[in-house]
């Protein structure tokens, strides 16, 4: 692969990945699907540097989605034992490279053993002003949007929120990551090509990049390539090419 030259100023500002593959990597090798997501493991330790090392500020990834919990209880099992292994073990590579952890979803769902170390994870990181790494766990963008509405409409009943001036801003303040910009770019790896309700309202205006790169293989040269896509893409917004390019020139 030929080398890469990215333009700093252009970044994005937040990255977030669906993790798509484990399973169909490891029976592509005659292994159990738990081995695909141990390897998995690895590769999230290597795209959090790299997104670190090319100073990103946010990165989320869709780790374990409401859907999931109906996959085969040993897998689940295994997930969720791998989950809190994995988050116990990069606290001090998350420290080292000032990473601050986040989570969103719906977080009581996790065995109670993985919320602790979530927990305390997040407490031990919270300092941390390098990249904020978000892991979706137990997430599903439809339940979001409705945990929002039921937000603002039980503020709007107290009073607390005018209904006619319920906005976008109104929105983005009460979704799991009202503390998060949107994501500039979302990416799948693993070859399909569909969004599987993961950051609904966020994504409304991210480019989006499939790969059919099993997540197990993912790693920096692949992310440089879709980051310089990404700079090659014109982001207009719903305006012209000849708006945008008066725009930057002011």
């Amino acid at each position: 692969m030929e080398e890469i030259t990215l333009d700093p100023q252009r970044m994005p500002k937040h990255i977030a990945i669906i993790m798509d593959g484990n399973g169909r990597w490891a029976k592509q090798r005659g292994l159990d699907r738990v081995f695909g997501h141990r390897e998995g493991a690895n590769a999230v330790r290597r795209i959090v540097r790299a997104c670190g090392e090319l100073q990103i500020p946010y990165l989320t990834l869709y780790a374990f989605s409401t859907e999931n919990w109906n996959r085969p209880k040993y897998e689940v099992e295994a997930l969720m034992a791998l989950l809190i292994k994995s988050i116990q073990e990069e606290v001090p590579e998350l420290m080292k490279n000032n990473v601050r952890l986040n989570a969103i979803g719906h977080l009581a769902d996790l065995p109670q053993q993985c919320q602790d170390a979530l927990t305390e994870a997040i407490r031990t990181t919270s300092a941390n002003t390098g990249l904020t790494l978000t892991i979706s766990l137990s997430y599903s963008g439809r339940s979001e949007l409705k945990y929002c509405m039921r937000e603002i409409a039980k503020k709007a009943k107290k009073n607390e929120i005018d209904i006619d001036g319920i906005s976008e801003e109104t929105i983005c303040q009460h979704l799991y990551t009202s503390a998060l910009p949107d994501p500039d770019i979302m990416i799948r790896t693993g070859g399909e090509q569909r969004v599987s309700n993961f950051l609904l309202w966020q994504i409304a205006y991210a480019e989006l990049f499939f790969t059919p790169v099993m997540w197990p293989d993912f790693d920096k040269p692949h992310l440089l390539e879709i980051l310089s896509q990404y700079q090659n893409r014109e982001r207009r917004y719903g305006k012209t090419s000849e708006q945008i390019a008066a725009s930057t020139k002011i």
